[in-house]
């Protein structure tokens, strides 16, 4: 929680124009995990500084991709995180590991991205 509450806020605002992230969720009716996610983080992603340097995308996981986004591989279960950088994805989280753990991977992935 400190590298989410002092460290990456502060790498964010000290970086210069970043390119486009997005986090693409693949999903699917029934997904239990889907669903804890969209309890205990769902409704406060957007309000977060995560949510704000990479915007959620929410799709079905057996839907044809979005035009421009390209996978390293194909999302093979629910919930898959994909963080796309211009639409190339350049960080992945399978699965759901809970709130805590969740907020740690993606700001460590969006961190790797942001220039020192």
């Amino acid at each position: 929680m400190l590298f989410r509450a002092i460290l990456l806020p502060a790498a964010l605002a000290a970086s210069p124009a970043a390119a486009d992230l997005r986090l693409h969720m693949f999903e699917q009716p029934g997904c239990i995990w889907c669903e804890a996610w969209d309890r205990e983080v769902g409704p406060i992603y957007p309000r977060t500084q995560e949510g704000r340097t990479a915007p959620l995308a929410r799709h079905p996981l057996h839907e044809p991709l979005p035009e421009g986004l390209r996978l390293a591989r194909p999302a093979g279960f629910t919930p898959t995180f994909v963080l796309a950088e211009d639409g190339t994805e350049v960080g992945r989280i399978e699965g759901y590991p809970g709130e805590s753990f969740f907020w740690a991977l993606l700001g460590g992935m969006i961190a790797a991205r942001v220039p020192e």
